[in-house]
């Protein structure tokens, strides 16, 4: 059984009382977060929290926990949780609205999921993404807004295709729900612009910096398809190869020996974690 915390109160995911009338339901009012554990640590803990206080700072929704108290709240959801690796999601939004429009008491939802676990292979054979000419609004943020992603995803069996790239004027952003690198030589290139810095993105510049040249920079298009290597991260994927953009392979069709490189780091930080 899965449990959350609302507002107070811990309870089982199904009878938790979150009603219509919120306004990350009626207006798209609301953010969220999500990491995982690593032998029953939250994994960069202070950065998911910082990043979280930031989306709320730029929303303006107040968050009515500290870092300390809702550190205390992961605890006791793990440990109903049966002390398994798992995953959290915060959600935090605009609250209960009488008239549809005014923010009085924000909704703070803290809760407990099943990890992710890997396509067999994946890894080794990568991804295949289609491109999109779009920006998110509000990209610095995890808003709840993903409703291109879910339109598109109506076109991703028949495409043959995981994901969606995001572009516009000619320069990338981000995957839908991931970061994105592309490999030249030693230099290990990612936008910075238009996208959300994500945690493992972060993670995975600093394990990079001792033996790779990093550029953040504008990225376009073009490079990305004829780059060397490209892949995606995020705290599902860790370090995912995208072997194949549209109709392009993407180096040999298989991760490269520089994403093994890092991939191979960010699994040996976790497993010490």
């Amino acid at each position: 059984m899965h449990h959350c915390w609302l507002n107070g109160k811990i309870t089982d995911v199904a009878s938790a009382p979150f009603h219509f009338n919120d306004l990350g339901v009626l207006r798209g009012y609301g953010l969220f977060d999500y990491f995982r554990t690593y032998n029953g640590r939250p994994f960069q803990w202070d950065w998911y929290w910082e990043r979280f206080e930031r989306s709320a700072r730029i929303l303006r929704i107040p968050c009515p926990v500290t870092q300390q108290e809702t550190r205390q709240i992961v605890s006791e959801l793990f440990a109903l949780q049966g002390g398994e690796d798992c995953a959290f999601r915060f959600l935090l939004t605009g609250g209960f609205t009488g008239d549809s429009i005014s923010m009085h008491t924000p909704n703070f939802i803290i809760i407990s999921e099943d990890l992710h676990h890997d396509a067999p292979g994946e890894h080794e054979k990568g991804i295949r993404v289609m491109t999109y000419d779009f920006v998110r609004d509000l990209p610095m943020l995890k808003s709840t807004d993903y409703k291109h992603l879910l339109i598109l995803r109506h076109e991703f069996g028949e495409r043959g295709v995981t994901d969606v790239l995001f572009h516009k004027d000619g320069y990338i952003s981000e995957l839908s729900r991931s970061n994105v690198f592309i490999v030249n030589g030693n230099k290990l290139i990612t936008p910075h612009e238009n996208i959300l810095e994500g945690i493992t993105r972060r993670t995975v510049l600093e394990l990079a910096r001792p033996d790779f040249e990093i550029e953040l920079r504008p990225v376009t298009l073009q490079e990305t398809l004829e780059a060397e290597e490209v892949f995606t991260t995020s705290t599902t994927k860790r370090v995912l190869p995208i072997t194949g953009i549209d109709d392009r392979v993407i180096g040999s069709g298989r991760i490269g020996p520089k994403s093994q490189i890092l991939l191979d780091r960010i699994n040996d930080l976790v497993r010490s974690w």
